[in-house]
């Protein structure tokens, strides 16, 4: 049975074409005080509209903090940040119930919601905390709820969270659980800026001033946007270069290529291929098209699969990374 997608309504049409000039207003406002990283500005533009988290790796200093704030302020969202920490509780991040007593003397509980009820929640250094905070966290993700003491509390639409990781740094933290990590849509990687750009930065930053960042988008035309982007449709032959992409990283396979073999242990779920279509649709929107591409899912793979495989003894020995093995199962998909 061949799935055909619905029509583009004529108003999710004009709001698509909103978008790419949305992008770059968004961009300009974050320019006033972010330095470079056009690439990481462009794919956390591209999970926003997806609805997807984002997990942003890169040593300390280079501004991750920063981004995700500058972002809160040009986006009329309620933005917390939690800064995760070994002795970080659950109901640090959900919220808990009290006892109120009432003016008769009757006593209540109430709950009372934690850092978690925000539109753009900040997860900062989130592998420092331990595996029963970071589970409370994968249900917010996942299921866009808590749970406290049996009951269920809805968090606002729309939800979005950008964590932070430091790669350098290992000694006490917890690696985060394959589960959670692949509730993140995106996995960015930040590197160091080039040397014009580090100068820039050292002469802005130490003056008195600070930019005044306008507002540019709210949350019901993100959320709106977001509904638009799904109506973009995704050719079959696109479908299944996404989940022949997708396929290949499974070292179980017997269709997988010999270098999946050798050094992956493990590979992507069908979550990477849901990812990879919506992705797809948002950059494509970008570009000026209402139909993914090929290349559209190309251009969104390591972002997607580098934390969804998980390489063996065998590719540390040889010194290969995820990123080599995506670069090279993408052209064999191709």
């Amino acid at each position: 049975m061949t799935y055909t997608s619905p029509p583009i309504s004529e108003q999710q049409v004009t709001e698509l074409r909103q978008l790419a000039a949305l992008h770059q207003q968004v961009k300009g406002e974050l320019a006033k005080r972010i330095i470079g990283q056009d690439e990481i500005i462009r794919d956390l533009f591209v999970a926003l509209m997806a609805q997807g988290h984002s997990l942003m790796v890169g040593v300390p200093g280079l501004g991750k903090t920063m981004l995700v704030k500058t972002l809160a302020d040009i986006l009329d969202l309620r933005f917390n940040r939690i800064q995760f920490t070994p002795d970080l509780m659950p109901s640090d991040i959900t919220g808990s119930e009290i006892i109120e007593e009432s003016g008769d003397g009757k006593r209540a509980f109430r709950f009372v919601p934690g850092p978690v009820f925000s539109n753009l929640l900040l997860a900062d250094e989130i592998n420092r905390t331990p595996p029963k905070t970071q589970a409370a966290l994968l249900e917010a993700m996942q299921e866009r709820h808590v749970t406290v003491a049996g009951k269920t509390y809805a968090l606002p639409s729309p939800f979005f969270v950008l964590a932070t990781q430091n790669p350098i740094e290992q000694e006490g933290t917890y690696p985060l659980p394959e589960a959670q990590l692949d509730r993140f849509m995106f996995c960015l990687r930040i590197d160091y800026p080039t040397p014009e750009e580090e100068v820039d930065i050292m002469l802005r930053t130490t003056v008195g001033a600070e930019a005044v960042l306008e507002k540019q988008l709210d949350a019901e035309q993100i959320l709106s946007m977001q509904q638009a982007v799904r109506a973009v449709p995704v050719p079959t032959s696109v479908a299944e270069f996404a989940v022949r992409l997708v396929q290949s990283t499974r070292p179980q396979s017997p269709t997988s290529p010999e270098l999946v073999k050798r050094y992956l242990q493990w590979g992507a779920g069908p979550r990477a291929s849901q990812y990879l279509a919506l992705a797809g649709k948002v950059l494509a929107v970008l570009d000026g098209r209402f139909n993914v591409a090929q290349e559209d899912v190309s251009s969104a793979a390591r972002m997607v699969l580098r934390h969804r495989l998980i390489a063996n003894y065998h590719a540390e020995a040889d010194q290969v990374t995820t990123d080599q093995i995506i670069d090279q199962l993408v052209e064999k998909a191709g």
